[in-house]
């Protein structure tokens, strides 16, 4: 009765916190979960945050009212590392020149005096690449506009030469700016580095915790209490995940105050990128826990983690757009769950958009939650 009477009053959930609570214990006093969680980060944040700069690529949209028989038009085009959007509509690319996805939309139209006029329109998101754009546009000018006058003098006799006064150039080029927020290099790098941080804190850590917990027998004397299995796996999972919390809280915050990473709607927005952050917790523990479950030994478990890690830090978005790889290993980004990730943490801080607007990306998220967490239960011992 006595027996009865004690599994009764016995709580799972008072001895998942308990767990929790010595769990997040050990993580604070382990430097290697500091440094991976909160200090490898910023290390990298500091580093990249007093450089200035952008991607060589350019994208710019094309009005669709261009005349794209333009002579400066074919040049432009044809230049190496230029992309042009030609299938959206003007409202449409206004949208993402207001968002950094492009850097400025160019409009090539025939004036009716026999000049051509550029129109250039920038943004604050891109304003050195739209800087960049123009430069490179009035160096084409430059060069049709000196070869016309050139031609046109040539063909001139000496006493038409003298009288004549050549005024004017066959093409101009106007520049507007739109209102809207500047894209720095540190809303690039901030969201990356957070990924960096979720993705080391779930494989690494999750991986070590549990290998050394089997290893150690502490698993086994668990079984020995009432407590169930799956409590024990959540009272880990709530340790990490509070600590990873505060990891990220303190990247965003210096991110805002020392560098000016933006938030584009403040508070609001930090807890959104904090949720991410907990489900891209959630997913890369999965990670952890097929690689504890397939290590023979500790010294294993390195090796094996950085095969999972590795690809996607240097091919998910982390330090270097995916869009500046080649087209074939685009594909291989793609792939990466922290490609997701990465892209939904930068659309949510600099864009604004909400969890309907990532919906692909958390559902690719999903995706590879469930298939790492079907294999993680294979390939799981607790002991």
């Amino acid at each position: 009765m006595n027996n009865m009477e004690q599994k009764k009053r016995y709580s799972q959930f008072q001895a998942m916190f308990a767990i929790s609570k010595a769990s997040f214990r050990s993580i604070t006093r382990s430097p290697s979960a500091v440094i991976f969680t909160i200090a490898f980060p910023l290390v990298f944040i500091i580093a990249f945050g007093f450089i200035k700069g952008g991607r060589i690529r350019l994208d710019v949209g094309l009005d669709p009212q261009s005349d794209t028989t333009s002579s400066v038009y074919r040049i432009f085009s044809n230049l190496p590392n230029v992309e042009i959007e030609q299938n959206k509509s003007i409202s449409e690319m206004e949208h993402l020149l207001d968002r950094g996805r492009i850097d400025a939309i160019l409009n090539f139209r025939p004036e009716s005096n026999g000049k051509a006029m550029i129109e250039i329109v920038s943004g604050k998101a891109s304003r050195e690449k739209a800087t960049f754009v123009q430069s490179v546009l009035s160096n084409i000018i430059d060069r049709q506009n000196m070869d016309y006058l050139h031609s046109v003098i040539s063909s001139m006799d000496d006493d038409t030469r003298n009288r004549s006064h050549l005024t004017g150039a066959i093409t101009e080029l106007k520049e507007t700016e739109r209102e809207g927020p500047e894209y720095k290099m540190i809303d690039f790098i901030l969201p990356g580095q957070l990924g960096f941080s979720i993705l080391s804190a779930g494989v690494f850590g999750t991986a070590f915790v549990f290998f050394s917990l089997r290893q150690t027998m502490v698993l086994k004397r668990f079984f020995a209490t009432p407590i169930k299995r799956g409590y024990i796996v959540l009272g880990e999972a709530i340790s990490r995940l509070v600590f990873q919390l505060i990891g990220s809280a303190v990247i965003i915050l210096l991110g805002r105050f020392v560098f000016g990473f933006t938030l584009i709607h403040g508070l609001s927005t930090a807890l959104q990128m904090l949720a991410l952050a907990s489900i891209g917790l959630i997913v890369f523990m999965g990670f952890g826990f097929v690689v504890s479950g397939i290590a023979k030994s500790e010294s294993v478990i390195p090796p094996i983690a950085n095969i999972v890690t590795l690809p996607q830090f240097l091919l998910s978005g982390t330090f270097f757009p995916v869009d500046t790889f080649p087209h074939w290993l685009q594909y291989v980004s793609k792939v990466l769950p922290l490609t997701y990730l990465n892209d939904a943490l930068r659309k949510v801080a600099f864009e604004g958009a909400g969890f309907s607007d990532i919906s692909f990306q958390l559902f690719v998220l999903l995706a590879w939650g469930i298939f790492i967490y079907a294999l993680a239960i294979r390939v799981f011992r607790w002991e």
